[in-house]
């Protein structure tokens, strides 16, 4: 064994060359051991193997140090390392999660990747997807969501939040749902979660602590103590790229909040003219009732007159009793529509109310091709679907990256009671990437890649075909509202026949069973109209929803 003196002069090199892993101490008389524990003749100690260097920071002096008759001895390095041991015992006993609350933002441009960043992205494949259309990272921010996307609390109390009193108006009805629908917190919540990812697989790994003995059943004779810390240091961009996949991932659980929001909105639109369509029928249902009733009267009182037979009075009975069986019809319906509505906004269990609003007053005409081109720009399905196109591609580049061994580096001081020194040694390791290259990774991620491109076409299509139905329905029912509301249309026409066939009837120059057919056309006509304005009512604000609706079947995926 040859000690070096270090240039710092507080530390010594000692350079072992053996060819044997153990051999026996030599308690021969050499002047320079005679003070040292002389340990039993069978005794043997390891060797450290050839060319193994040791560097030992001398902890006692800074002096120059050639020898072992120093004052530093095992037994002064004891009290450090218990000490050391505590620490780290009380470290990781005492290690709790920190309660961190994550600051909202407006957008992401603060939360993301610095812009000096050197990552760039390189697709594996080739995008057929025009990206400008849809929001991407670095663009203007996301749509304003009603409630933000950090903030999760439960929904409010009904009968203390929600403005009941009086008639309701369409904006009044959004505002609770945007309060009190459960499929919103939970749509946040997966935007909260999302962030919270983002954070999590961006942050580096941990530093470890620990206590390191060997040695130990020698009865302190040869025991070696000490403490270690180690680091593994990441390589390749692997945390800056777990960042940029999971950027994509919050930017697409926001595009999916603000779709269900979008859903809930016009669930709660199409639950207000589904209501205002049932108090419209509940009104013409009840001058149907009146008209049977009247007619019914007449009848009777005509045939006390003696001046038509009983069956004109069995007959106006009967209509008396259908128009009153619509009527009821029509109590059911409304009561099933205000049970549907306060379903949506959140609210279930509400007493029926009054809705303001006018369900004739017909909107604009809405073209179809211009609406297909509103969808492909502005849907938050197509924005997601791109969103996972570029998440896809970001793996990929991950996928790549993770061959790229990352190095373990761990350094140890410890107590020699054998030597009665202190030692300190440096390991570094690192793995050799020459079995798993994480081949099935990268063709795993660029086949994600290619079935995420493929998912963009594919909501595209799915938007162009059920645009294709829910306009038909518009279409044929704008045409029906505007037959059936015009100058002398057909409700005009069909009133002004019973009016004619009342007058007659009356007069007796009309049989009855001429005026109750005109009663049932009639009835049959305006309940038709009312279908007909909730049909069109429907197809407008599914269409001006984007095609987006049925908020609680929707599952977020």
């Amino acid at each position: 064994m040859r000690q070096i003196l270090s240039p710092r002069g507080n530390v010594r090199v000692k350079q072992y060359h053996c060819h044997n892993w153990f051999k026996p101490y030599d308690h021969g008389d050499d002047n320079s051991r005679r003070d040292e524990p002389r340990l039993p003749a069978h005794s043997w100690r390891r060797v450290v193997p050839t060319y193994h260097f040791s560097i030992t920071p001398h902890l006692c002096s800074r002096a120059p140090v050639l020898d072992r008759h120093s004052e530093c001895d095992g037994t002064s390095l004891m009290p450090v390392v218990r000490v050391s041991m505590a620490i780290c015992l009380c470290l990781s006993l005492g290690c709790q999660l920190p309660n961190v609350t994550p600051v909202a933002t407006s957008s992401l441009t603060d939360s993301r990747m610095p812009a000096t960043s050197v990552l760039q992205r390189t697709p594996a494949v080739e995008s057929g997807v025009q990206t400008v259309a849809y929001a991407q990272p670095g663009d203007a921010p996301l749509p304003e969501l009603a409630i933000e996307a950090e903030t999760i609390m439960p929904a409010p109390h009904p009968a203390c939040d929600a403005p009941w009193d009086g008639d309701l108006s369409l904006e009044q009805l959004e505002e609770i749902a945007l309060a009190t629908n459960p499929s919103l917190t939970e749509a946040r919540a997966r935007v909260s979660a999302a962030r919270g990812k983002w954070v999590q697989v961006g942050l580096y790994p941990n530093t470890e602590l620990g206590y390191s003995g060997q040695q130990l059943s020698s009865h302190g004779l040869a025991e070696q103590q000490g403490v270690y810390i180690a680091q593994e240091v990441v390589r390749g961009h692997k945390l800056k790229l777990n960042r940029a996949v999971a950027d994509q991932e919050v930017l697409k659980a926001e595009q999916l909040a603000f779709a269900q929001e979008q859903r809930v909105l016009t669930d709660v639109r199409l639950g207000y003219y589904d209501v205002l369509i049932a108090q419209r029928r509940m009104e013409v249902t009840q001058r149907l009732v009146a008209i049977a009733k009247d007619a019914y009267e007449t009848a009777e009182a005509l045939f006390k007159a003696a001046e038509v037979s009983q069956v004109d009075v069995i007959r106006g009975r009967g209509a008396l009793q259908m128009a009153e069986l619509l009527g009821k019809n029509a109590t059911n319906l409304h009561q099933a529509a205000w049970t549907r509505l306060t379903a949506v906004l959140g609210t279930p269990g509400v007493p029926v109310q009054s809705l303001m609003g006018d369900v004739e007053s017909i909107a604009t005409q809405i073209d179809q091709n211009e609406t297909l081109q509103r969808l492909l720009v502005e849907s938050p399905e197509i924005s997601a679907a791109v969103a996972e196109v570029e998440r896809a591609q970001w793996a990929i580049d991950r996928a790549y990256a993770e061959p790229i061994p990352n190095i373990d580096v761990q350094a140890i001081i410890q107590s020699d009671n054998a030597t009665g020194s202190t030692n300190g040694n440096l390991q570094v390791s690192m793995p050799i990437p020459w079995l798993n290259r994480n081949q099935g990774g990268i063709r795993e991620a660029e086949s994600e890649l290619v079935a995420a491109e493929h998912a963009v076409a594919t909501v595209e299509l799915s938007l162009q075909r059920r645009l294709a139905t829910v306009y038909q329905r518009y279409a044929n029912a704008r045409n029906q509202v505007e037959d059936y509301s015009k100058a002398d249309g057909i409700l005009d026409n069909y009133r002004t026949t019973l009016e004619f066939v009342q007058r007659g009837y009356e007069g007796g120059e009309i049989a009855y069973l001429d005026l109750l057919t005109a009663q049932t056309t009639f009835s049959q006509t305006n309940l038709a109209y009312i279908e007909a304005l909730g049909d069109l009512w429907a197809a407008t604000v599914e269409i001006e929803g984007l095609l987006l609706k049925d908020s609680l079947d929707a599952r977020t995926p």
